[in-house]
């Protein structure tokens, strides 16, 4: 995959400006990919997010009453996301801009060109606290990599749940004349994102292998919350690559501990965990990190993906 460097922050500014000054008096401009209805009659709400998990609990939420965009586009990788002069300038004009700072630059940068009023960051909201060291990387002695935080926080039900209150709050405010439905929308999902947890609970409460070998360090928190010790084949970002010694050492750690089943997953290339599964005679599984939904998810939404993931996990980590 190729990394995405984004421009300095005065080269970006800049640029936006510019097309800010040449944009503003002009209509019907293209900007993040769109998603959900907006009520007929009174305005609605024109809520940007910066992703897909966001953009799904933002519209669960809204229901009728907003117009949710997301930032990504579907089948890309939200790491890697460049923001046009032109989208910086769609996100000027949203209500509401819904994003999770830290994890992807460009968003970062845009944000200092947005009102701080019109800003959601669930950052503090998710609880971020496992690092690539934390989660107990066989790799992490010997990468050379910063061991940045976890940013993947909607693989954990609780942790979701909490960021969608937040969110449902948020819309309340922004449009009280709506907000006895945002709360009972945000009530609808967060126990939905409760029943799911219960059936991680019972589904992976028995399981053979605790071990979790993944392609990137992204199932921390989901490990945590069910007694799973994640080791990523390479770190937080996907576009690391392990050195041949932390390759070595994740596949002694595979024979070590039986583990039976490595997991690659969608919107990554699959080569290091086909090169372990072919060095200690694993399997490899697909786990989906839901950072998108495309032709290759175990679903069309959140909840089909994630029992997908939770029917693989009962079946690699040999469960019961």
């Amino acid at each position: 995959m190729i990394l995405v460097v984004p421009p300095p922050r005065a080269a970006f500014a800049a640029l936006a400006l510019v097309a800010v000054a040449t944009l503003a008096s002009c209509t019907g401009a293209s900007g993040p990919t769109a998603s959900s209805g907006a009520s007929g009659g009174a305005r609605a709400l024109s809520v940007a997010t910066a992703f897909y998990p966001l953009q799904f609990a933002t519209q669960q939420i809204a229901g009728p009453h907003a117009l949710v965009t997301s930032l990504t586009r579907p089948g890309a990788e939200p790491h890697d996301v460049e923001l046009s002069a032109k989208e910086v300038v769609g996100l000027r004009k949203a209500d509401l801009l819904v994003y999770e700072s830290g994890f992807q630059p460009a968003v970062d940068q845009a944000m200092d060109l947005l009102d701080a009023s019109k800003v959601l960051d669930v950052t503090p909201l998710a609880d971020l606290t496992l690092t690539g060291a934390q989660d107990d990387q066989a790799h992490a002695a010997g990468d050379g990599h910063a061991h940045a935080v976890d940013p993947h926080f909607w693989l954990d039900p609780e942790r979701y749940a909490t960021v969608a209150e937040a969110i449902g709050e948020r819309l309340s405010r922004e449009d009280p004349a709506h907000a006895a439905d945002y709360t009972a929308r945000t009530r609808a999902f967060v126990d939905r994102l409760d029943a799911l947890d219960a059936q991680f609970r019972a589904g992976l409460a028995h399981c053979r292998i605790p071990d979790l070998v993944t392609s990137h360090a992204a199932f921390g928190y989901l490990a945590q919350r069910y007694g799973l010790t994640q080791h990523g084949i390479t770190g937080i970002s996907p576009e690391a690559e392990p050195s041949a010694a932390a390759l070595a050492a994740i596949a002694d750690l595979v024979k070590a501990h039986g583990v039976t089943t490595v997991y690659q997953e969608t919107l990554v290339e699959p080569h290091f965990a086909d090169v372990i599964a072919t060095e200690t005679g694993a399997v490899v599984a697909t786990l989906d990190p839901l950072e998108g939904i495309t032709k290759a998810s175990a679903g069309t939404d959140y909840f089909e993906v994630m029992r997908a993931n939770l029917a693989t996990l009962e079946k690699g980590q040999q469960c019961r």
